[in-house]
């Protein structure tokens, strides 16, 4: 046999016919004879006869390697081995000859099995793979489920073990720490005023505030003894009593009083008051009082820093500062539309502040702080009236209680020197005026003044003073000033519109009041 696996398919010097053309060989082995041998067709193990040409076997199966057919291929197939002890059954079958063809049979059957072989191996190979890893991943949801469960029956046991032990931590926590609180004072002499100047006398805020606010005083406005109208800011004058404030913080017919910095409190009287310049002066029964120091409004510049003392909001003593922003502001009064020379600043100016101080770094008074000229369209602008130009008319209100050569014309007006006051004027009509008509509305005309004799009524205009045209405040004030005086009569056109359009024309004469009041 081992001579058949050596040479598979080729007779050895054995195996050759003898001289009768027969051979009788195992069922295995193929025998190369072009007769059928006696007895009729062979069985399913007989090779078929190949060539009557015994010395030339069939050339081997080209598979593989080219020509050849060793060995080793012959004994496996399939991964088994197949040699003449193995069953024919159990192998595969060993690849034949025909009398006519080459190509060895049985090579199909061989591969559909090797491939189902494979398949099977691999299906089981996925089963085995997807069993492990869904062994493996039942295993990590274990755990994180295990965590999980365990940090949130943690959690809880600690939640109810702070709730129920809350009361002794708290009693524990106040017996074991106490509060402490550390506290210092300034070193001593820290506030003496000397501290807050320089070698050149100049203050800190600190030192003027403390310099100054013994100067300002509160006022208090009453309707009557009882009834509380307003309050306001002064400034002392001198230590016997005389105070400056804002003519529109008192009442002409009213009851004052004023407090000073220690809470003293006091009666006072009005000594004279002028609304043109919003400048009023008081004076109150004392002999102690702090005056302040005024300065030259003159002087000021333009970035110096100040400081503004008042009772805004009824807040005694309130310090706010600030910068010069500006100076030499021509400012008119929202009330009278008389026009003053201001300071402008940036420190705080509320109606509380009304005749209160506007101090420079020096501790020196260079303006009297008043609401009436405060912009109430834009944060930030606050105007002070000037010491220099105040000054004048304060010493004139304590000499003769009023401003010599003041006159009333009798009238109260709405001029037309901005669209808002146009349409002010307008909506008093009820209807549009004219195109290109000037002249001042007549609001309200006084009964005790010679302009009330005349044909003017209220809703009329005047349009010209002595033939200059008219239609502001200014330009009726300074015609009127520049020609004439107290007692004096002046003449005036007048104008009467109605709702067609139409406007009649007509002339008055009136004579000039003199004021002594204060209020005009």
């Amino acid at each position: 046999m081992d001579d058949i696996d050596n040479n598979f398919g080729m007779p050895t010097d054995d195996q050759k016919p003898q001289s009768d053309g027969n051979t009788n060989m195992d069922n295995n082995t193929p025998v190369y004879d072009s007769q059928q041998p006696a007895g009729g067709s062979s069985s399913m193990h007989d090779i078929p006869p190949q060539s009557t040409n015994r010395s030339s076997p069939p050339p081997p199966y080209q598979h593989g390697s080219q020509g050849q057919y060793d060995s080793s291929s012959q004994q496996q197939y399939g991964g088994m081995h197949y040699n003449s002890h193995s069953s024919y059954d159990d192998q595969p079958r060993q690849p034949v000859y025909d009398r006519f063809m080459y190509e060895p049979l049985g090579f199909e059957e061989l591969e559909r099995r090797q491939r189902a072989q494979a398949e099977a191996a691999a299906a089981e190979a996925e089963r085995a793979e997807k069993k492990r890893r869904s062994r493996g991943e039942a295993i990590l949801i274990a755990i994180f489920s295990f965590i999980l469960i365990a940090a949130l029956l943690i959690s809880i046991f600690g939640i109810i073990y702070d709730v129920a032990n809350s009361d002794k931590a708290l009693d524990k926590l106040a017996d074991t720490q106490k509060v402490v609180l550390y506290r210092e004072s300034k070193p001593e002499g820290a506030n003496d005023l000397e501290n807050f100047k320089d070698e050149n006398g100049k203050y800190t805020p600190e030192g003027v505030a403390e310099l100054v606010r013994p100067s300002i005083v509160k006022i208090y406005t009453y309707e009557d003894a009882a009834t509380l109208s307003g309050t306001g800011s002064g400034i002392v004058l001198s230590k016997d009593g005389y105070i400056v404030t804002n003519a529109h913080v008192l009442l002409s017919n009213g009851y004052h009083t004023i407090e000073t910095v220690d809470g003293e409190k006091y009666t006072a009287k009005i000594i004279g008051r002028d609304a043109k310049t919003d400048i009023a002066v008081i004076k109150v029964n004392a002999s102690d009082l702090t005056p302040a120091i005024f300065g030259n409004s003159d002087e000021t510049i333009v970035g110096e820093q100040v400081i503004a003392i008042g009772n805004p909001a009824d807040l005694s003593s309130t310090v706010t500062d600030g910068i010069v922003s500006a100076v030499n502001r021509k400012i008119r009064s929202d009330s009278t539309g008389f026009e003053m020379d201001c300071i402008q600043t940036n420190a705080d100016i509320s109606p509380g502040n009304s005749g209160g101080a506007l101090i420079n770094m020096y501790g020196q008074v260079i303006g009297i702080t008043s609401s009436k000229y405060v912009s109430s369209s834009f944060e930030g602008l606050g105007f002070a009236i000037t010491i220099n130009e105040a000054l004048p008319v304060i010493e004139e209100l304590m000499d003769n209680g009023y401003i010599a050569g003041r006159f009333r014309i009798g009238i109260q007006l709405i001029d037309m020197s901005s669209e808002i006051r146009i349409a002010s004027i307008e909506e008093e009509l009820g209807f549009e005026l004219p195109e290109d008509f000037n002249g001042i509305y007549i609001a309200e005309i006084s009964e005790d003044c010679d302009i009330s004799n005349t044909e003017l009524r209220v809703g009329d205009f005047i349009t010209e003073i002595n033939g200059k045209t008219v239609s502001t405040y200014d330009e009726l004030y300074d015609t009127i000033s520049s020609m004439y005086g107290a007692g004096d009569t002046v003449p005036a056109t007048c104008a009467r519109l109605s709702k067609d359009g139409g406007i009649s024309y007509f002339n008055i004469e009136f004579r000039l009041m003199e004021d002594t009041s204060g209020d005009y």
